[in-house]
């Protein structure tokens, strides 16, 4: 990934277009217009062996006649003369092309994206529209219609989409910051785009539309930093499984199942549209209102009931919420609506109200106190003309400061009488909309997002599992049955593997015939349930090879042969391994649930949560993406009730959530520990008296290959391999380790520790103490991008934080950013040494070159320490700041 060189393609100060023709059915022709009537400012070069003149611009027969190097090229030609222009591009110099054709294969995009690596030519594309930046005066597409300039960035892989959303925007009056058509993405993708958005102060917002997701981690990590900053939505196609099929042959890339997109979604803090008509709205919400609501309850003013009965209804099963009017608010209602017996909400003008009673009401809401969003609902009227009621809203908020007013959305109804209204409403920034429906879904947009940037940052509460968790002992177990030739466990010998993470397995024994199954028996003593060992079949139930509450042996023997001769006719190929018996488990008053881990392309493994069946389907689970903690599991739960796939049972003993929290982290942790677990399934669990009881388990064993351009899993877990115990100078035994979210609390012991003194040192001012959004951040960090190491020690019955070193690394992972701060009175212990030394050892391992900080003169402690480790200090005088520069590669010499 790199942000410098995407600022640089999108900064452009000469384009120069390949291909470029005066016959208005060639693209060549449609981008020359649209760079000429863009405004763009700097030259516009047509390259074309067949026209002298393209648009009355003198044109170029090739690339070498250009009389300078282009710092954007067009390309405009089709398939089969891509590579020879990017070859003579990169020979020109030139660093940045949009590809518009498409119809490339594979193996043609392979080449070229190959030879453009060889020529360092950045590409965009192929098959896209191309490439607007409107305060630019850049339209360097084959677009039909203009961007305008604005705060929101769109990026799209459908140029149908692109040019569909640029129609729309157009009527609404929406601008853009940034509009990107990315098409196949073998150059640029989403994850570039998504850093570069996400720094940039001219974008507000971004709009995603994604048919697939080459490199899921990478793009985790972007969408996951710029959603800490500005709102990110995106719409996914292939929510079925012939659409994500259709995606995969429109764009290419890796295809899983959808609820495991959305799962990415949540849990990068993005939120999530269904179709065009949601991402529409989405969007004009998004440009009039892209910061975060206050709160979430809705008012609703109308002057039709219906209408408003229709919002309420919308927002309730959509779990939004009414706003309760206060009693003042009420009664200053009463007084311009004199036929309302009592005043609720929706507040109900009646379709005979004159324009003053309804600016009276109006205003009235505005100012009220408990109205933070408010809805405003107009039905036509002969009494009441849609486009005097729209002048009314507009002059009624132009009278209440920016930062006083509440959030208002308009409905217009009906079409050609609310045309101009919307109109109006367009021209003051006002978010407007057809239907009640519509609106209150736009409005539930923010609320979602509202909620997922909560979930960003929420602490999640600590837990110990180190006592629960033995992960050498199961590795090398795990080693010891891939020798053996096994690639399927089944629950006698899973539940060795699964014992050292606390995982509880009913006592399981092994027969190898129908005689010794009755003897197995016999000793377990009966009930007993009677299943088929093999790995041929996933599901034994479907096959009638699970038999329960079996009472004497003859009885067992008779249905282990009668379950082999079922094999043997439905499955005549299968491997039979034997029988395993289990003492059936008192269910009564237990609930029975799924758990499994399920290895998907693109993604790595993931869990999966229902209640226990026959199949391992994704629809019948919830899904989160490893790893887990006791927050994200309590998200997964929560996730498998609201989709049904986990019922609230009338049991004696509801499931205990805390303890259902606590197992699902250690399966999270067994399935980081053990990358050789490639499937995992627990089905059924029984849940009872906050207990877990795995009554049949099934794990699939694949030898994990490391490959060098993707890792394992989505989303890099904690790294636990940089723990290490250290005694400091006064003997104090202490741990430094990477900081992890469960530290939120310690953190902000430790910050309102620092004194004054130590603050201005570090910040560079007094900074008021850290509230919990901006701790959130800094311990729920993405190991993948930054690091931050702290050293940990006993404090009375509990842990305190003595300091904490930080590295930041720019996304071209070219240099890091560091920063040390000490507990105040723990100074001179060797802390700040220990701490530096992590931070160095971490950047050299990462591949960082150039580790660099900031500090004032008078830390003099900070200064001494970094030269002592090899930083070049060099003073600023202009700044008054102190740099402290280390080169990695020079400092192993």
């Amino acid at each position: 990934m790199s942000v410098k060189r995407i600022s640089q393609f999108f900064n452009p100060k000469s384009v120069a277009v390949i291909g470029a023709s005066n016959n208005a059915g060639r693209a060549g022709f449609v981008v020359m217009r649209n760079l000429l009537q863009g405004g763009f400012k700097g030259p516009i070069m047509p390259v074309s062996p067949k026209h002298k003149a393209v648009h009355g611009v003198l044109a170029y027969s090739n690339i070498k006649a250009l009389p300078q190097t282009p710092d954007l090229a067009v390309i405009c030609t089709n398939k089969n003369t891509l590579e020879q222009i990017i070859i003579e591009l990169g020979e020109l110099g030139c660093q940045h092309a949009i590809i518009i054709a498409s119809g490339a294969n594979q193996a043609q995009k392979t080449s070229l994206k190959q030879i453009a690596k060889e020529a360092g030519v950045t590409l965009l594309g192929p098959n896209c529209l191309g490439l607007l930046i409107p305060h630019l005066g850049l339209n360097a597409s084959f677009s039909h219609t203009v961007a305008e300039p604005g705060k929101l960035a769109f990026i799209s892989q459908s140029a149908a989409v692109c040019s569909t959303i640029l129609d729309w925007a157009q009527n609404k009056r929406i601008g853009f910051s940034y509009f990107i058509s990315v098409g196949d993405c073998i150059d640029i993708d989403f994850d570039e785009l998504l850093d570069f958005l996400g720094r940039d102060a001219k974008t507000r917002a971004i709009l995603l539309y994604i048919d697939n997701i080459d490199d899921v981690r990478r793009f985790i990590s972007a969408a996951r930093a710029a959603a800490f900053s500005k709102p990110v939505l995106v719409i996914k196609t292939g929510r079925t499984r012939a659409g994500a099929e259709a995606a995969y042959i429109h764009t290419g890339g890796q295809s899983s199942d959808d609820a495991v997109y959305d799962a990415m979604f949540q849990r990068a803090g993005m939120l999530r549209v269904n179709d065009l008509r949601e991402l529409f709205a989405a969007t004009q919400t998004l440009a009039l209102h892209p910061k975060l609501l206050q709160v979430e309850q809705l008012t609703i003013l109308t002057n039709g009931g219906g209408p408003g009965i229709m919002a309420v209804d919308t927002l309730l099963q959509g779990s939004g919420k009414l706003a309760e009017l206060s009693d003042q608010t009420r009664e200053a209602l009463n007084k311009v609506i004199p036929q309302a017996e009592k005043i609720y909400n929706p507040v109900d003008l009646f379709g005979d109200s004159s324009p003053k009673r309804y600016q009276q009401a109006l205003e009235i809401l505005l100012k009220a106190p408990e109205v933070k969003n408010l809805l405003i609902i107009h039905t036509p009227s002969a009494l009441a003309p849609s486009e005097e009621y729209a002048e009314i809203i507009a002059n009624a908020l132009e009278k209440i400061p920016k930062m006083a007013r509440p959030y208002v959305m308009t409905v217009f109804m009906g079409e050609y009488a609310a045309y101009e209204a919307r109109y109006v409403c367009a021209e003051h920034s006002i978010p407007t909309y057809r239907t009640p429906e519509g609106a209150v879904g736009a409005f539930m947009h923010l609320v979602s997002y509202r909620r997922n940037q909560k979930h960003l940052t929420q602490t999640p509460e600590s837990i110990s599992s180190d006592l629960l968790i033995n992960s050498q002992t199961a590795k090398h177990e795990i080693a010891e049955f891939i020798a053996e030739g096994h690639t399927h466990l089944s629950t006698h010998l899973a539940r060795k593997v699964l014992s050292h993470y606390s995982i509880e397995c009913i006592q399981t024994e092994i027969a190898l015939t129908p005689s010794e199954a009755k003897e197995q028996a016999e000793r377990l003593g009966f009930p007993v349930a009677l299943k088929l060992i093999s790995p041929s079949i996933p599901s034994k139930s479907e096959v009638g090879g699970v038999v329960l509450n079996l009472n004497d042996g003859n009885e067992v023997e008779q249905n282990a042969f009668a379950i082999l001769l079922r094999i043997k006719e439905a499955y005549p190929d299968a491997i039979i391994e034997g029988f395993s018996l289990q003492r059936m488990a008192p269910r009564a008053g237990a609930q029975e649930l799924r758990i499994a881990i399920k290895t998907e392309p693109g993604f790595g493994p993931v869990i999966l949560l229902g209640e226990a069946g026959t199949g391992l389907e994704f629809s019948q689970a919830a899904v989160a993406l490893p790893p887990l903690n006791m927050n994200l599991a309590k998200y997964l739960i929560a996730a498998a009730q609201d989709k049904g796939v986990l019922k609230e049972r009338t049991l004696p003993d509801k499931v205990d959530k805390y303890r259902l929290c606590a197992l699902l982290t250690r399966i999270s942790q067994l399935l980081v520990d053990q990358p050789d677990i490639y499937n995992l399934e627990l089905n059924p669990v029984l849940a009872s008296e906050g207990q877990f009881l795995v009554l049949d388990a099934a794990i699939q064993l694949r030898p994990y290959q490391a490959k060098a351009n993707r890792k394992r899993l989505a989303i890099k877990p904690y790294p636990k391999e940089w723990e290490q115990k250290v005694t400091l100078k006064d003997g104090q035994e202490a741990t430094l380790r990477p900081i992890r979210p469960e530290d939120e609390r310690a953190h902000q012991e430790f910050d309102q520790s620092l004194t004054k003194e130590d603050r201005y040192k570090r910040f560079f001012g007094e900074l008021p103490e850290f509230n919990h959004e901006q701790l959130a951040k800094m311990t729920q960090i993405d190991y993948d991008r930054e690091m931050a190491f702290i050293v940990s020690a006993p404090h009375k019955s509990a842990y305190r934080t003595l300091g904490v070193s930080r590295v930041l690394m720019d996304p071209d992972n070219l240099s890091a950013e560091f920063a040390v701060v000490v507990r105040s009175g723990s100074q001179g212990l060797g802390l700040g040494k220990l701490l530096m030394n992590a931070a160095i050892d971490y950047c050299r391992s990462q591949g960082v070159g150039i580790v660099e900080g900031i500090t004032l003169p008078e830390n003099t402690g900070m200064i001494e320490l970094s030269k002592r480790l090899g930083f070049k200090v060099t003073r600023d005088f202009e700044e008054g700041t102190i740099n402290m520069v280390l080169k990695l590669d020079e400092a192993q010499q």
